[in-house]
Formats: structure tokens, C-alpha cells, sequence
């Protein structure tokens, strides 16, 4: 059964219709058809309904998904029934042939070659030139035979005008060798490629042959030539053309070829005429072009043309015709060329495709995979000798494919011990007999009035008919029925096919079925100087005196050819494509249920569900059908312990309660109605449902699982890793810093590993470590007052750092400059420090300060660890005022090179001050003052905030200003002027 198609596309086999009826197959076969499903089974049958548009479904991928399968394991697809075949061919070492059936426009040649794309694309995996060129040499011959075959018709864009039948032949291996073909009965029409030359080939080549490109203008193709077609003419041609170059033709016969078209459209132009009893050719000119495309003489041409040459006894002698005559002989010229031009084509292409100087015993049997591409029943609104032969043709395969398909389903009853019961089908072999029956058949009867001598009509063929068969059921005549209507007196007769009854016309039988081309025609062409032409026509060369074999009739000829066929296919293994052709109108969306019933009738497809469904409607392995349906069954889910795979399904079966209505083979099981079947789809698609949902749970808890363990190690590496790292880091600075204690600068010029990113902040931490570590190294041997020197530098560059350029790191800091550099007595301080009791002088120095009536004018300023004094340095630099050290709140400075301290106090009169009287005079002290004072602070854990700003913002008793340093050019010394908001400190420009 095919996977992956719900009901909704209705039933993918027939064979699985729940009631076997017209009405029910039509609807089914509607439906599949208007939901996009152009295949179906039949059991092992496709059924095909054209869908006049391209579809894609014959890509790559879907060869691939076809590929190997068994052919229930996917829906219905002619690359199932390709690969059926193929794979029957290679694993059993058994020929197949697949037959391919259905009326014009039915898609059979569309059918034939994707089933050999198929094969083409699934052989020769190792890419072998030699396979690769036969597989190609293969596909190009279809496109020359469809050519030269196959017309454009109002019912179809590429109308088979003969049957086909191509033999593959395969190595050992499975990839093909070669091949051959067969035709059939090359309807003898002249419509088929001219169309196409017209208007796809060149100027220059028709210029070349003498013809134009409006097929109008040609009597044989007028009507032919304005169908309308979804063709490219012009793409074909080339196609074409490439195509005959690659299987071998030269340019020599691809030109003899184009010549013999022309010829034949310019023959169909050719009239005749009447002067007393002399019959001319009107139109001269059309004479001296044939001469020249057939390459014989001018008078040769126009002698064949009109007159016949009889010879009686020794004597020869010319018999002028008449102008209905000669307009006969030139038609029948024309149709006997492009036959003969075919079948030299037909087996140009097997000279170049048939498998040569192949042994079995060296390179294995050769297995064989036929395509046989025929023809479909016929009933047209007149019926003729051509229609005959088809419909004689299709008794003969519907035979062949009633027998084989009751042959192989008996025979698989008796290899599995099934009881067999007799299935009543219509046997069709009282009418392939009425046809082909010797001395009483039709073909005989026709023989007989063609072999008859003097004037021979088609209703003396007719009265021969009505009595050698005047008692037989499936014939009938309007002298054998008079009062039926429906068939005209002396011209139809009636045939009861297995597909319906048709009435044929006599008119033509004699005619067409006698060789009625001149010996004159055959010397002339056999006479010309083309190597090529001259080939085709090796009758030509017999002289007219000699006397001959009566040449086999068209329809003897077709007798046997069929009676061959019949035979060569009885000893493959069959597999059928039945094409179906859903509208006159070739739309892809109309299906007429009238029309398609009628094909449904003449292909036999009823009988074939039917003689499928007479025992069992399904039936499979025990292996397969476990693996389909064994979830089903808690004693089959997922593996049986029973004693064998019968058993396991018997079990199944029961407890399904399905038994009755099953029966178990040796090596399958048989279900008898479709409804069991599809219960069991039903509860297998039910259980699939879980299981899927058991398998997400399972899988994704393995995955989750499988995640889990990655991320763990994933986590032990990185672990061990970073383990890694961080010992390789500490190993390295441990080697690195291991003798800093006797290095000279304690270890500073050591340059640090990089760390890893997990050690970044570790190592921060070691550098403030080492960084503490040499610091207290080189502090430890300072005396107390270089040790409070050091503190306050540190003091002066954490607050200054970046801010002020110069801060005076590099120099000694003295601290108390009145006395180590401007040499003022020491006596000073012995009586604050006695009135004051101070411990140490933190800093001192010269200044130029703003007073109280916002005047400059020198003072000095000494700084202890209590009180901030003003001195008066005209007095002796006696003390004018102190302020406490705890009233002081913070200090600001410019950031330029300027000498400005503004010391904040609590009561907002902050002391404004410039330092002056440096020696050298461009020592900057600021940053030593502000150390100072940081430290000390810091020592009494206090705080004290440093400013670094311009302009500096102060309270000078109690009022708000504005201190703004401005250099200038003439300025020798820093001093202070009044402005109005505040104060401006002019400074050297310098």
C-alpha cells in the first residue's frame, strides 16, 4: 500500500475500492485527478492521466525517493514501475518489459522517455564513458524517433503515428550496453516533421532546398501547419539536429535527409493536366527542384511521374496516366519515401545503438529491459484500414495482459498453497482469431481480394467478408443487418471489440493494404546519384523483366510483426502504464467523465481490478508486513519471540480479529477486502502517533542527556584548564620575583607575565602586594623626617597627580623655608612653640597676601601641626594672627605653574596667599604645601579637601569672590589687583 497519500486524494490502488464498480472507479480516478495525483495502481499497474502541464516530479530528488524502494513503499510513480522493473531485471537475471498503452494524446511518449530518463539516471554509478555515452546515445535516439515519428494534431502537440518498442540491454552489472528497436506500422503520412523544418530550420538551409518557411503554402502540411502547438519549433529542430550528429549520422545523410523532406513537400505541389489525351505536368519548375534535391535527371523524374512501365512476357512496354493517375502514383511516392526514410532512419540509429562483440561466457548474461511505446484503442467518426490494425493490435496485448496478469496471480497461488478458483473475464481470442485466422480471418480474406486478378474494388473485399463470416458473433455488415442504420450498404462492416463495437469503412482497405508504389519510382530513386538515397531503395536496381516474389501485404506484414511482439513480450516479465487522456481541449484542470469512462472501458482497467480482486486484494511478505504493522501488537512491539515471522503475523491478525478474512502463504499473507486493510492502516496510523511521541520524549531526553555530559566535561576541561593556568602563572612569577630581595631596585624593572582572564584581578591584587611590599622595602631604612617627607609626597601626588604639572617630587622637601633658606633666627619659633605648644613645623615660606581692605602686601606664613600663623616679615617676621588647623577645611589651587593657595576655613574668611621668595626662583612649592598638610591630616584622621580649579571660588570675610590668574608680559613678580568680582592674580607672562 502507498505511504505518505491520506484518503483525501482518494484511493492510490483500484485494487483497495470497496466496491468494484464503473461509478466508483470514475470518481475515484476524478478525484486523484483534480487533487494534482496523475498516477494510480492497479496492483502492479500505473494508470497515467495526462495533466497537460509540467509537473515537478521527475527532479533528481524524486528519483532518489524512488530509487531501490519496493513499489508500495511510495505513491504511485512511473519511476516505481520503472525501478520495478529494474530491479526484477537485475536481481532475478530475468527480462522485463514494460508496456506502455493509450490513445493519441494520452502521454505514452512522455510516459516512454521519463521512464528511460529513470533508468539512465539510476545506472552506471562509477560514471563509466563507455555506459555514459550508450545511456546518452539511448536518450538521443528517442528524441530522432519522436522526430520523425510523431506529428502535431488537433488533438495532440506529439501525436505517435507508429508504434515502439525498444529493447535495453544490460551488462552483468546492471548498467545498459545498447540496445534495439522495433517500429510498427509507420502510419504513411507526410505531416509529421515538415511543419517542424519550416519553421524551425535556418534561411539559409531552406534556401538550400528551394522551400519557404509558411507551411500554407504546401497542400500536404496546409492543414497541419496552422495548429496551433506550445512547441518551439525552433528549439526542437536544433534539438534534433545535435541529437543526430551525437548518435552518428554524417553530414552528408543529415543533409540527404533534409533533401528528402523538401522533396516531399514540393511532390504534394505538383499538379497534372489534360492536353487532349496527352497528361503534362503544369508546374515545371517543381520538376527541374526535385531533379536537383534527388540528384537524377530532369526527363527521369517526369517519366516516372507519367507513365507506368509494364513488362509482358519480353516485351516492355510505357502505359501513360491518366491525370487522376499520375496525382495517385506521386501521393503514394511521397508517403513511400517518408516511410522508407523512417524505417533507414530506425535502423541507421540500431546500426550505432545494438550491443557488439559482446560473450556471455566473458562478460556474464546480458539481461534485457523492454519499453514498448504503442498505440491505444481507436474509434474515430471514420474509421479505416489504419484504425483496423491498431484495434487488432490492442485485442492482441489485452490478451497478452489478461493471461500473463491471471498467469502470475495463479501461479503465486500455487507457490504459496492458496487454493485457486476459476475468475470469468472476457477472452478476447475469438476476435483476435476473427482477425488473424488463416484462410477465414479479415487479414486473409483481404489477402485473397488484393491477389485476385483484374479489377479488384473494396466492396468485392466487403462481399468476401459477409460470407466467410456472415455466422460469426463479433462481426456484422448492413447486408447481414438490414435494418441497421447505422452502417451504410457496401462500405462498413462492424467488429465487437473487448472494448466496444466499431464500425470500420472499407474504403482504402485494397489500396492501402497492397505495395501501390511503381516500379518506375523505385528505379528512379535507386538511380540517383546520392550514395545515401540510393541505400534506401536496393529494389530499384531489379531490372523490369525480372520476375519477383509477390511482396508481403501491409497487413501480413503487420500480422506477423504483432504475432512477434506478442511472443517476445510472453517470455519478459510485464509491468503496464495505462494512459488515460482526461479532455479534447487539453486542459490541465477539465475531466470529461464521459470521455475517460470510454477509455476506461477499452483499456480494460475494470477487468484488471477485478481479476486482482477475484482473490485476494492484497497481499505481502511476513517480513514486510511486520515492519509495517507489527506496533499494532503488544506480541510483535517491537520484536516477536514467537518461532517464526508467520506465526508473528497470525498472532497479529487474530488479535485484530481479522482472520476470517485472511489467508496465510507459505511465504505472504493474503487479505481478501480492503476494508480489513485499511482498519489496519487506521490502528497503525494511531499507534504511530505515539510511538513518535514515545521516540521525541525518549530522543529528547537523550539529547538532553548528551548535552548534559558535554557541558560536565566541558566543565572538567575548563576546570582543568584554568587549574593549569593559574599554576603555570603563579610558577612563572614565582621564578620571575624570586630573587627581588637581592636585586638593586628590589625587583621594579621585572616586567610581569600576563595573566589569564580568571587571574586578571588576582594579579591587580599581587601587584598592590609587591608594589606595598618594595615600598615598605625602601622606607623601612628612612629616618623619621625622611619618612614624614616620603608620606607627604605621597599625600601631595595622590591629590595633585595629573592636575598640576610640577609638584617638586624629585627635590628634598625642607619644609620650614624661613629658616633653612632665608636664614630668619630660629627664635621665632622657641616662643610659639613655648606659647603654643606645637610639635614640628610643617611648612613655611614668603607670601604676598590680600588683607582685610583688599590691599597686596608682604607677609609670611608658617604652618605647625596646630595653628597656621601670619607673620609680618618687616617685624622680625613676628606673629599677627593664628588659625587653628582644625578651623582649616580645605585648600584650592590653580593648575598652572602659578604659586595661588587659598586656604578655607570654617568661619568663611579664607586666607588668599601667593608663595614668593623661592630660591632658585622657579621652585614650585604648592605641591610640597599641600603634602604637607594632607599629611598630617591624614595623621590626625581628619579631612581635608584639595581644589584644583580655575578660576578659585572663596569667601573673604564672609563676601563671595572670584580669584582669576592672569599672566602678563611685564610682570616681574606674581601680585594681586582688585577687580569687580574679586580678586586677579597677575603673574610673569614669562
Amino acid at each position: 500500500m502507498a505511504e505518505h497519500e491520506s484518503l483525501e486524494f482518494g484511493k492510490a490502488d483500484f485494487v483497495l475500492l470497496d466496491n468494484v464498480s464503473l461509478e466508483e472507479f470514475m470518481a475515484n480516478l476524478k478525484l486523484r485527478f483534480e487533487k494534482g495525483r496523475i498516477y494510480s495502481y492497479i496492483g502492479e499497474v500505473v494508470v497515467s492521466v495526462n495533466p497537460y502541464r509540467a509537473m515537478n516530479i521527475y527532479g533528481r530528488d524524486t528519483v532518489e525517493q524512488y530509487k531501490g524502494r519496493e513499489l508500495y513503499e511510495r505513491p504511485p510513480h512511473l519511476f516505481a514501475i520503472a525501478d520495478a522493473a529494474y530491479k526484477a531485471m537485475k536481481r532475478r537475471n530475468k527480462d522485463t518489459c514494460i508496456v506502455i498503452s493509450g490513445e493519441s494524446g494520452a502521454g505514452k511518449t512522455e510516459a516512454s522517455k521519463y521512464i528511460m530518463q529513470y533508468i539512465a539516471a539510476i545506472t552506471n554509478p562509477n560514471q563509466r564513458a563507455e555506459v555514459e555515452r550508450v545511456k546518452n546515445m539511448l536518450l538521443k535516439s528517442n528524441c530522432v524517433l519522436e522526430a520523425f515519428g510523431n506529428a502535431k494534431t488537433n488533438r495532440n502537440d506529439n501525436s505517435s503515428r507508429f508504434g515502439k518498442y525498444m529493447d535495453i540491454n544490460f551488462d552483468f552489472k546492471g548498467d545498459p550496453i545498447g540496445g534495439h528497436i522495433n517500429n510498427y506500422l509507420l502510419e504513411k503520412c507526410v505531416d509529421v516533421l515538415l511543419p517542424q523544418l519550416l519553421r524551425g530550420a535556418p534561411e539559409s538551409l531552406l534556401r538550400s532546398l528551394h522551400i519557404q518557411k509558411d507551411p500554407t503554402a504546401y497542400n500536404y502540411i496546409k492543414v497541419g501547419g496552422q495548429i496551433k502547438s506550445c512547441i518551439n519549433d525552433g528549439a526542437e529542430f536544433k534539438a534534433v539536429a545535435d541529437a543526430m550528429k551525437v548518435i552518428g549520422f554524417t553530414g552528408d545523410e543529415i543533409q540527404t535527409v533534409y533533401k528528402i523532406l523538401a522533396t516531399i513537400l514540393l511532390l504534394g505541389n505538383l499538379t497534372f493536366g489534360v492536353d487532349g489525351d496527352v497528361t503534362l505536368i503544369e508546374s515545371t519548375k517543381l520538376v527541374s527542384v526535385i531533379r536537383e534535391l534527388l540528384s537524377t535527371k530532369e526527363e527521369n523524374v517526369e517519366k516516372a511521374l507519367l507513365y507506368r512501365t509494364v513488362a509482358t512476357g519480353r516485351d516492355v512496354i510505357e502505359k501513360q496516366h491518366t491525370a487522376q493517375e499520375a496525382g495517385y502514383g506521386r501521393d503514394a511516392l511521397a508517403k513511400a519515401m517518408y516511410e522508407r526514410l523512417f524505417c533507414w532512419i530506425v535502423g541507421r540509429i540500431n546500426d550505432v545503438i545494438e550491443v557488439k562483440n559482446y560473450d556471455a561466457r566473458v562478460h556474464g548474461k546480458n539481461t534485457v529491459i523492454g519499453v514498448l511505446d504503442i498505440y491505444g484503442f481507436e474509434i474515430f467518426q471514420n474509421n479505416s484500414f489504419e484504425q483496423f490494425c491498431i484495434n487488432y493490435c490492442n485485442e492482441k496485448l489485452q490478451q497478452l495482459f489478461i493471461q500473463l496478469v491471471l498467469k502470475q496471480e495463479q501461479e503465486e497461488y500455487q507457490r504459496e498453497g492458496i487454493p485457486w478458483k476459476h475468475i470469468d473475464y472476457f477472452n478476447n481470442q475469438i476476435i483476435v482469431d476473427l482477425v488473424e485466422q488463416q484462410h477465414k480471418g479479415i487479414f486473409s480474406v483481404l489477402d485473397e481480394a488484393c491477389m485476385n486478378v483484374g479489377k479488384v474494388t473494396d466492396e468485392v473485399f466487403l462481399q468476401g467478408l459477409n460470407v466467410k463470416l456472415a455466422k460469426h458473433a463479433h462481426y456484422t455488415s448492413r447486408k447481414l443487418s438490414p435494418t441497421d442504420k447505422s452502417l451504410e450498404f457496401d462500405r462498413d462492416f462492424r467488429i465487437r471489440h473487448y472494448a466496444g463495437d466499431v464500425v470500420y469503412s472499407v474504403v482504402g482497405f485494397i489500396d492501402k493494404n497492397k505495395d501501390t508504389l511503381f516500379q518506375d519510382f523505385k528505379r528512379l530513386l535507386y538511380n540517383s546519384s546520392n550514395p545515401v538515397l540510393k541505400a534506401m531503395w536496393p529494389e530499384g536496381k531489379l531490372s523490369i523483366t525480372e520476375v519477383t516474389k509477390r511482396p508481403l501485404t501491409a497487413a501480413t506484414l503487420f500480422k506477423n510483426s504483432m504475432i512477434s511482439l506478442v511472443e517476445n513480450l510472453a517470455c519478459k516479465e510485464p509491468y503496464y502504464v495505462r494512459c488515460i487522456k482526461p479532455n479534447d481541449v487539453k486542459s490541465p484542470l477539465l475531466f470529461e467523465q464521459e470521455r475517460c469512462r470510454h477509455q476506461v472501458e477499452y483499456l480494460g482497467l475494470l477487468e484488471n481490478v477485478r481479476v486482482r480482486r477475484a482473490g485476494f486484494a492484497y497481499r505481502q511478505t511476513y517480513p514486510r508486513f511486520l515492519q509495517r504493522y507489527k506496533m499494532i501488537s503488544e506480541f510483535t512491539w517491537p520484536n516477536h519471540d514467537l518461532p517464526s515471522d508467520r506465526d508473528a503475523v497470525k498472532r497479529l491478525v487474530q488479535g485484530c480479529g481479522f482472520d476470517h478474512d485472511v489467508a496465510f502463504g507459505k511465504t505472504k499473507v493474503f487479505i481478501r477486502t480492503p476494508r480489513t486493510l485499511f482498519s489496519l492502516e487506521e490502528q497503525r496510523a494511531d499507534m504511530v502517533q505515539r510511538i513518535v511521541l514515545f521516540l521525541q520524549k525518549v530522543w529528547r531526553g537523550t539529547l538532553a542527556k548528551m548535552r548534559y555530559r558535554r557541558m560536565r566535561a566541558a566543565l572538567v576541561i575548563l576546570r582543568a584548564y584554568r587549574r593549569y593556568k593559574v599554576r603555570s602563572y603563579i610558577r612563572e612569577v614565582n621564578r620571575r620575583f624570586k630573587n627581588v630581595r637581592s636585586m638593586k631596585d628590589y625587583g621594579r624593572h621585572v616586567k610581569w607575565p600576563t595573566p589569564p582572564k580568571v587571574l586578571r584581578k588576582f594579579e591587580e591584587a599581587l601587584r598592590s602586594i609587591h608594589n606595598r611590599w618594595w615600598a615598605w622595602t625602601l622606607i623601612k631604612g628612612l629616618s623619621p623626617e625622611e619618612a614624614l617627607q616620603v608620606r607627604a609626597k605621597v599625600a601631595g601626588l595622590e591629590a595633585l597627580k595629573g592636575q598640576r604639572s610640577d609638584l617638586g617630587l624629585q627635590r628634598a622637601w625642607e619644609g620650614n623655608y624661613l629658616v633653612s633658606v632665608t636664614r630668619v633666627p630660629s627664635t621665632y619659633n622657641l616662643e610659639l612653640q613655648r606659647k603654643d605648644k606645637f610639635m614640628r613645623v610643617l611648612f613655611s615660606c614668603n607670601v604676598r597676601k590680600i588683607n582685610r581692605f583688599h590691599k597686596a602686601e608682604d607677609r609670611a606664613v608658617l604652618i605647625t601641626d596646630r595653628h597656621l600663623y601670619k607673620m609680618d616679615p618687616l617685624k622680625q617676621y613676628k606673629a599677627m594672627k593664628s588659625i587653628p588647623l582644625y578651623n582649616v577645611t580645605g585648600m584650592s589651587v590653580s593648575p598652572g605653574k602659578d604659586q595661588l593657595v587659598v586656604f578655607h576655613t570654617k568661619d568663611s574668611r579664607d586666607l588668599v596667599v601667593c608663595l614668593q621668595g623661592m630660591v632658585p626662583a622657579n621652585e614650585n612649592r604648592i605641591g610640597e604645601l599641600v603634602g604637607a598638610l594632607l599629611s598630617h591630616s591624614k595623621s590626625e584622621k581628619r579631612k581635608l579637601q584639595v581644589n584644583v580649579a580655575s578660576p578659585i571660588q572663596c569667601s573673604m570675610n564672609g563676601r563671595k569672590c572670584t580669584i582669576v590668574v592672569e599672566p602678563k608680559i611685564n610682570q616681574s613678580q606674581p601680585d594681586f589687583t582688585k577687580s569687580r568680582s574679586g580678586y586677579i592674580l597677575a603673574v610673569p607672562g614669562n
